[in-house]
């Protein structure tokens, strides 16, 4: 499906690009966390391929594409020695790595959608699956880190805009109205959402009439 409205080097250019921002993501936490050389480039490998595999395995596409495509192997390799090397900088410019994320989110819940979809599941289950592309690499990374993971707590809506974008092309299925225009509207909406998160600091809602005297952990 969306091999049949993006060009193949393209699509393939757009995978890469996400692949390299997530693992630039997950390397910074990993210097963030004073982890060794070694464990900066698992969580790189992890952030950017795990919710991609995750969907291949439940939807029996194997060996992954994680696997089957050497490039998609290297690529977070070649973001963990950047941050290895160079994480001040990089530091410095983690507004606009927030921004590729954004990007990246969107196209992977589309992608994942879709692409469970191809492999016979349902529409809900494909939306689910979408989900989890775009986001279960970033739950392993938090897990690994001994952090709460982001999926868990979402302070700035980082689950929500992917969950909208896979609901989208869930829906563009049913009615039989995938076309290119449904396939960015999705990726836009997705990243928009995303983006107006971050900068005014949106969540989503806690428990009804929560009347705890117990903070919430920072």
């Amino acid at each position: 499906m969306l091999h049949d409205l993006f060009p193949p080097g393209i699509q393939h250019a757009l995978d890469l690009a996400g692949i390299f921002v997530f693992a630039t993501a997950g390397a910074l936490l990993a210097v963030r966390k004073n982890f060794d050389v070694f464990g900066i480039a698992v969580l790189a490998e992890v952030t950017a391929l795990g919710g991609g595999l995750f969907r291949d395995i439940v939807i029996g596409a194997v060996p992954p594409a994680a696997f089957g495509e050497l490039s998609f192997f290297v690529t977070p390799l070649i973001a963990a020695a950047l941050v290895f090397f160079l994480h001040p900088e990089v530091q410095r410019i983690n507004r606009a790595i927030k921004v590729f994320d954004a990007a990246g989110l969107a196209l992977f819940c589309v992608t994942g959608t879709t692409k469970a979809y191809e492999y016979g599941l349902g529409l809900t289950a494909s939306a689910a699956l979408g989900l989890a592309t775009a986001v279960g690499g970033g739950v392993l990374r938090d897990v690994l880190a001994n952090e709460v993971p982001t999926l868990l707590r979402d302070r700035e809506m980082y689950a929500v805009p992917a969950t909208v974008g896979a609901a989208m092309i869930a829906l563009s299925i049913a009615f039989d109205a995938l076309n290119a225009l449904t396939t960015a509207a999705a990726i836009v909406t997705t990243f928009v959402l995303r983006l107006l998160a971050m900068q005014f600091h949106w969540r989503a809602p806690l428990a009804w009439n929560r009347r705890s005297a117990v903070s919430e952990e920072p």
